[in-house]
C-alpha cells in the first residue's frame, strides 16, 4: 500500500466525517471522559496538526525502526512518564477542543490541508523527531493514519453517523494493530481470535492507554 495516499484519503475521510457530526452533539460524550469536541480536539491536534511540525523537524538516527514499535514505545516507559504523556494529551485535547470554535469542520479541514502539503515535501527516508524517538517518514505516517481510522470510527460512533472509512486506510490500520499484537507477544491470541479458535480476554487492546 502506498502510505502517502492512504494518510491522504483517511484525513480526508476525517474532514469529512467531522463536517457531518450534527452541531448539537458537541458536546455529548465522546470517548472515555472526552466529550465528542475534545475527542475529535486530540485527533485533529495528532494526527493532522501535529504532522506538519514532526515532518519538519530533522533527528539525528533511526531510533524506532517501525509503525508498532511506535506504539509499543509506550508500553515500555516507567509509569509515571507514560502517566505525564496521558495527562498531557488530555490538556492537549481540550485546548485544541477549544480552538475548533463553532465550525471544527473549517479548522480540521485546514490542519488537514497542512498536513497533506507537508508529506509533499517530505522524502520516504527522512528521519524526524517523532515523540517516541527518531523514525523515518515512512515508517512514522502510518501512526497518524491509524491515529485517524480509529479515532474516526470513535467520533462516528459517538456522534451517531455513518463513516465510509477508506479500505485501504482500514487494512493498513489493522494490518499495523496486528503486526503490533504480535510485537506485544500476543499474535496467538489474536490470530486464535481471528479464525475461531479462541476468545480474546475481555478488554483486550495492543495499546496502552
Amino acid at each position: 500500500m502506498d502510505y502517502r495516499r492512504t494518510y491522504r484519503s483517511a484525513a480526508v475521510a476525517y474532514a469529512d466525517l467531522v463536517a457531518r457530526v450534527p452541531a448539537g452533539r458537541w458536546d455529548s460524550p465522546g470517548l472515555g471522559d472526552w466529550t465528542l469536541r475534545e475527542l475529535a480536539g486530540h485527533t485533529a491536534s495528532s494526527a493532522l496538526r501535529q504532522v506538519a511540525g514532526v515532518l519538519a523537524t530533522r533527528a539525528p538516527m533511526v531510533e524506532v525502526a517501525t509503525a508498532e514499535g511506535y506504539f509499543a514505545y509506550g508500553r515500555g516507559v516507567p509509569a509515571p512518564v507514560l502517566e505525564a504523556a496521558v495527562a498531557a494529551s488530555g490538556d492537549d485535547a481540550r485546548a485544541t477542543a477549544a480552538e475548533l470554535g463553532d465550525d471544527p469542520a473549517a479548522l480540521v479541514g485546514q490542519m488537514a490541508a497542512r498536513a497533506t502539503h507537508a508529506l509533499a515535501a517530505a522524502a520516504d527516508d527522512d528521519i524526524v523527531a517523532t515523540p517516541a524517538g527518531g523514525m523515518r517518514v515512512r515508517d512514522w505516517l502510518p501512526t497518524r493514519t491509524f491515529e485517524l481510522v480509529v479515532h474516526g470510527m470513535d467520533t462516528a460512533a459517538a456522534a451517531g453517523v455513518p463513516h465510509d472509512l477508506p479500505l485501504e486506510a482500514v487494512a493498513d490500520a489493522t494490518t499495523l494493530a496486528t503486526r503490533l499484537a504480535v510485537a506485544l507477544g500476543e499474535g496467538d491470541a489474536l490470530l486464535r481470535a481471528l479464525t475461531g479458535r479462541a476468545e480474546l480476554p475481555p478488554k483486550f487492546s495492543v495499546l496502552s492507554a
